[in-house]
């Protein structure tokens, strides 16, 4: 089964300020989701931010992540964030997006 994924339009703006190496990196991550979506770490509580039902996948030797869930019932995966660790900001972000 192939999942479909859905780039939330945040996400994409994170994406777009990315080098085109690291965007390269991240469209080879969503192509492994698109097979595997658990293939992600579920993250729960990370840091005070409540994540419950989100996943995480490293990209460009841990130094990107991405921020997922998966949605079975219409086979999908919604990106939420994309980002470094940095000062949590990708968990951030993903916390304040998420629904």
């Amino acid at each position: 089964m192939t999942y479909k994924i859905i780039i939330r339009k945040e996400a994409k703006e994170d994406l777009s300020e990315l080098s085109h190496t690291q965007k390269l990196l991240i469209i080879k991550q969503f192509k492994k989701l698109e097979k595997s979506p658990q293939l992600g770490i579920l993250l729960g509580n990370k840091s005070g931010y409540d994540l419950t039902g989100y996943r995480k996948m490293y990209a460009d030797k841990k130094k990107l992540r991405i921020v997922y869930r998966i949605i079975d019932d219409v086979i999908e995966v919604e990106v939420i964030a994309i980002g470094k660790r940095d000062d949590m900001d990708v968990y951030e972000k993903a916390n304040e997006r998420k629904e």
